[in-house]
């Protein structure tokens, strides 16, 4: 069995940093894992585990790398790709744009595909251009 599929371990607390905020980046970290059960509803599979997320920074878009388990024992290992980090605090709705694409009927997801060379299979999803369409058609 992947230990990556394995039950969660509770997520520590988010700790303060020295000047007694929270952490914004493990804030980020902490709600993109915590959503994996939410991320398995909104895509009808078993289960969902997030293997790895990075937070936004000025130098680097966010992403969450998510494996979702099917009946049958089929998984899915996918990686999305999110926003740079626009100031200090990391405020990203990653989360809710994986679910909403999740949920989605993707029938067009290659429109959404984009090289990326820390991806299993060296393409990611980008979500934000995905959640930018859905927006622009809504108007």
């Amino acid at each position: 069995m992947d230990t990556a599929l394995r039950p969660a371990v509770p997520l520590p607390a988010v700790t303060p940093s020295i000047d007694g905020q929270p952490d914004a980046a493990q804030e980020f970290v902490t709600r993109l894992r915590s959503a994996a059960p939410a991320f398995a509803v909104a895509a009808g599979a078993e289960t969902a585990v997030v293997r790895e997320v990075v937070p936004p920074a000025r130098h680097r878009r966010s992403r969450c790398r998510l494996v979702l388990r099917f009946p049958g024992e089929v998984e899915v290992d996918l990686t999305f790709l999110g926003s740079v980090s626009r100031g200090p605090a990391v405020s990203s709705d990653l989360d809710a744009l994986i679910e909403n694409w999740l949920a989605s009927d993707r029938s067009n997801e290659s429109a959404w595909l984009v090289s990326d060379d820390e991806s299993p299979d060296g393409l990611a999803i980008d979500v934000t251009a995905w959640a930018e369409l859905q927006r622009s058609q809504a108007v």
